[in-house]
């Protein structure tokens, strides 16, 4: 049963997918990983009696087998993690004070981004001025030209 399920779902949902996207590209480098630690000549018997999986037509070999476990071990915690009353009341609280927050409209945002965006071209500038002006002044001083 999930606790209080009918609450701060979108941030309950929002926390679960994208640490499930986090758990699955850690369970790719494991799979990547353990390819390069069991190379399928040294368990040629082995890997041929396993059968290709059919829609990715990717060998079920041991690496595979352990990272399958690993990410389905792994999704399962963090679901009964989020099911915590402690997790999902912070994620429930989360997005109800998110309901409360004021959104800019879509010109206002587009007039802070433009503004964000000219003031970070400025200071690139002035940075890459200044860098090229000290570093020409500190080449004259330590070369003495």
């Amino acid at each position: 049963m999930a606790y209080k399920q009918d609450q701060g779902r979108f941030a309950r949902l929002a926390a679960f997918w994208s640490l499930a996207i986090l758990i699955f590209y850690g369970c790719t480098s494991l799979y990547t990983t353990l390819l390069g630690y069991f190379p399928t000549s040294m368990a040629k018997p082995f890997v041929a009696s396993m059968p290709k999986i059919p829609v990715l037509g990717v060998p079920l070999n041991l690496g595979m087998t352990v990272s399958a476990l690993v990410l389905a071990v792994s999704i399962w915690a963090l679901y009964r993690v989020l099911e915590r009353p402690k997790y999902a009341d912070v994620l429930i609280e989360t997005e109800s004070e998110l309901r409360k927050v004021t959104w800019p409209t879509m010109p206002e945002a587009v007039r802070s981004s433009v503004v964000v965006i000219a003031c970070v071209l400025f200071l690139m500038a002035f940075l890459a001025g200044a860098d090229w002006v000290l570093g020409r002044w500190a080449e004259r001083l330590l070369l003495g030209s």
